[in-house]
């Protein structure tokens, strides 16, 4: 087992999992939030730089996943280390967006 490899599923599975709302979002001609935004993460970028910025991270993914070490989904260390990575993505996605677009906090302001 090697901990480095797994700590590169871990973020290959975190840049995943960000590429995939903003792909959609390109894909659907959507503005979204992206950090290219007046502010950054806060403002809307137009749907072809969440479709580039989407894509930017499906490549940074597959180099982060496929490229190295050897991943293997049935190896449960690979698997949890990009399960994990996608997981908290998901969440911090969540938290983040969800104050624009009507998505609730588990928090009372």
């Amino acid at each position: 087992m090697n901990w480095l490899n797994d700590i590169s599923y871990f973020f290959g599975g975190a840049f995943l999992a960000n590429a995939v709302p903003h792909f959609v979002s390109g894909m659907m001609g959507r503005a979204f939030q992206s950090p290219f935004a007046k502010p950054p993460g806060q403002g809307l970028s137009s749907s072809t730089v969440n479709a580039l910025w989407g894509f930017a991270n499906f490549v940074i993914a597959y180099f982060l996943i496929v490229q190295v070490g050897n991943f293997d989904l049935r190896a449960p260390d690979n698997a949890i280390a990009a399960g994990a990575g996608i997981l908290l993505m998901c969440i911090i996605s969540a938290r983040s967006f969800g104050r624009f677009h009507g998505g609730n906090s588990c928090v009372d302001s």
